[in-house]
């Protein structure tokens, strides 16, 4: 179960000092350089305010070259240097990458593609998750790190693994098949409930022996998709357990030290289901890398508060980020001047409590050498160094806001993985849905409107909010579907999308006409649904452009108004959007088309109607992002500029912790800047 982050050692000075702080720091790699390297890092460090580092991801070949054989001499040494300099470590297991020496004696640990393929060492996270044999010497590894370093005094977290997932998710060897025949045994009970489940009448699949159950892999069409939901499934619990193992090891030799894994909550990162992850580590962690394009930093706006509503709200670790240009992408930008600050302190904004990048001397050779650093290849007398110095000032000055945690918004957007995985799978009515872009886009409209809202989870407890958007919210069990009718009749104000109610948790159809388990809820049926063919457009009545998908929706409800209808296309005449009332002041707003980036309108009427308004003068929506934390010292307003020009946002009051400000309580935003204001509870 989660703590609260203020309690663990690495977040406060040291001395014995109890005052919360923000840690700032990098992945530290020292085995990629000469010992005479090390004592200069640890200086520069203390230069740029470093606090802590992640230590020993991918030194597993170094820790043990040979089966049993170990050498702790130069991580015992990198150690002691690092507290004697005041630094924290965040020890990692050393577990992401089998050293060659493994995969010759055992290549059976090797995972194995939907297509039969092997992936051969040479890269990273070359493992299966459900193997036995990776997972003993893997274990033996934590074992034999968590008995040599439980007492120094440098340790002050756990770091399992790395980016558990990130490219061996979905493994479909013979351990898998075993692993998946066992998870599915646990879910259903018997085959006779799994045939049920996965409708394996049709195509004549059914199952007599669980035996006969395989992974997925390769077929001639279309594989079953409950089966493919439970792959799924499995594989993030396959990589959950395999998380518990080595947390189990941690807390068992050092239980007084957390342990945390780093989370990838990010666009293109959807195999980890990380809200059901999120109990099974003391603090959580992410990494976060910015995507190219217009939605860039309000895809990286979405990913930090996406993390602090699994976080539940409470503060957690950015345990990686960039500096500057990244390595993996298509074409790798650097980062114009403002944006390092920016990104590092719109994280702090939505709950990080830490800030670390990626890495902290950039690497002279590997696959990564062209991936910024705190300190790049141009070496400390750079402008990266002097930033990322400044900015080590920076978050000192903010070590009131450690503790900290977000005030819920009036709004939020419910993101939900099981319907990201199902309204994806294939044999759909369009392969050009994106779940994650759609929510993406109906934060963009409130970052537009300048009204904060909130990303929650399915577990989230929605009475919070006085407006809910569920976009593509196409699982809905029972459970879900009753949760969200007594929300509504509560008072609360949904809003949800084409593709929503659709399918129960099997991925089964609720029967009787779509939007399926929200029918009655919305007051409106669907006998079919049309989807646009690419390039195709519509419009609707209040003058926007929609594309993707219609409805052809039929009111069923006399308290249904329709909000605007189509006027081109098949559905011309028919409603696009509808909004019906609930007797206890609630509604249920549907919303049957793709508006993408220009969903402002109808969401500012729909705020609108639930009396929820932007707490930004006029000028800045849209141009200032606002992001609220709040502990017993105070309320801190985090005013983060979305512009390359300067904003200024007169009548801010409070204290200006970051930025400028005068004494009038105005505040001015330099292009890319953010500002920091305490305000009075």
């Amino acid at each position: 179960m989660m703590t609260s982050l203020s309690s663990h050692r690495w977040l406060r000075p040291a001395a014995g000092d109890r005052t919360p702080r923000l840690s700032y720091g990098a992945d530290y790699n020292p085995e990629q350089w000469p010992r005479e390297v090390w004592k200069e890092d640890v200086r520069l460090m203390q230069e740029a305010g470093v606090t802590i580092v992640s230590l020993a991801i991918f030194s597993w070949a170094r820790l043990e070259p040979a089966e049993g054989r170990w050498d702790f001499a130069w991580l015992d040494e990198v150690m002691d240097l690092l507290h004697d300099s005041g630094i924290d470590v965040d020890l990692a297991t050393a577990t992401a990458s089998p050293p060659p020496w493994l995969v010759e004696r055992h290549p059976e640990i090797l995972p194995v593609t939907r297509t039969g393929e092997t992936v051969w060492p040479g890269g990273r996270q070359h493992w299966r998750p459900t193997s036995p044999v990776f997972r003993a010497h893997a274990l033996r590894l934590v074992e034999t790190m968590a008995t040599r370093y439980r007492d120094h005094p440098a340790l002050a977290a756990w770091h399992v693994s790395n980016e558990l997932g990130c490219h061996n998710v979905y493994d479909y060897s013979d351990d898998a098949a075993h692993a998946f025949r066992d998870w599915l045994r646990a879910r259903y009970g018997t085959v006779d409930a799994l045939n049920d489940a996965w409708a394996t009448t049709f195509w004549s699949q059914i199952y007599s022996d669980w035996q006969q159950i395989l992974p997925p892999r390769l077929a001639a069409t279309h594989p079953n998709p409950t089966q493919q939901l439970d792959f799924k499934r499995f594989s993030s619990d396959a990589l959950k357990d395999y998380l518990r193992a080595e947390r189990d090891v941690l807390r068992r030799v050092t239980p007084d030290i957390p342990v945390t894994t780093n989370f990838m909550v990010m666009g293109g990162t959807g195999g980890m289901n990380y809200p059901d992850w999120a109990d099974e580590v003391d603090f959580v962690s992410n990494d976060h890398y910015v995507t190219p394009g217009p939605q860039g930093l309000d895809e990286l706006s979405f990913s930090a508060n996406l993390t602090s509503g699994i976080a539940g709200g409470h503060p957690w670790f950015l345990m990686e980020h960039s500096t500057s240009a990244v390595n993996w992408q298509p074409v790798n930008q650097a980062k114009r001047p403002g944006e390092l600050t920016r990104d590092s302190l719109l994280h702090v904004a939505h709950g990080a409590d830490a800030v670390a990048f990626f890495q902290w001397r950039q690497s002279a050779g590997g696959a990564e050498k062209y991936h910024s650093a705190m300190v790049p290849h141009a070496g400390p007398d750079s402008d990266i160094f002097r930033t990322v110095s400044a900015l080590g000032q920076t978050l000192t000055g903010l070590a009131p806001v450690a503790g900290s945690v977000r005030r819920t918004a009036r709004a939020a957007i419910l993101f939900d993985w099981e319907s990201w995985w199902t309204s994806e799978l294939d044999s759909h009515p369009t392969s050009r849905l994106r779940y994650h872009q759609e929510a993406l886009d109906w934060y963009s409209a409130f970052l537009e409107l300048g009204v904060r809202a909130d990303v929650i989870t399915a577990r989230s407890d929605l009475t919070r909010y006085d407006v809910v958007v569920a976009p593509v919210l196409h699982v809905v069990p029972k459970a879900l579907a009753d949760r969200l009718t007594a929300y509504c009749t509560g008072g609360g104000h949904l809003v949800t999308t084409y593709f929503s109610g659709i399918v129960d948790e099997n991925d089964h159809v609720w029967l009787g006409g779509y939007p399926g388990a929200l029918r009655d809820l919305l007051g409106i049926r669907i006998e079919e649904m049309a989807p646009l063919a690419d390039g195709e457009s519509v419009m609707l009545g209040d003058g926007s452009t929609a594309t993707l998908w219609t409805d052809r929706i039929t009111v069923v409800d006399p308290d249904v108004t329709v909000l605007t209808d189509y006027v081109t296309g098949d559905q011309a005449g028919r409603p696009a959007v509808t909004r019906r009332t609930l007797p206890g002041g609630g509604s249920a707003t549907y919303v049957s088309t793709r508006l993408g980036r220009h969903l402002g309108p109808l969401l500012s009427r729909l705020l609108e109607a639930a009396d929820v308004r932007s707490e930004l003068p006029p000028d800045a929506r849209g141009r200032v992002e606002l992001a609220v934390r709040v502990n017993d010292a105070g309320v801190y307003w985090f005013l983060v500029n979305r512009t390359d020009q300067s904003v200024v946002l007169p009548g801010t009051g409070g204290r200006v912790l970051v930025g400028r400000g005068d004494d009038a309580g105005t505040v001015t935003l330099a292009p890319r800047g953010v500002a920091v204001v305490h305000r009075d509870r």
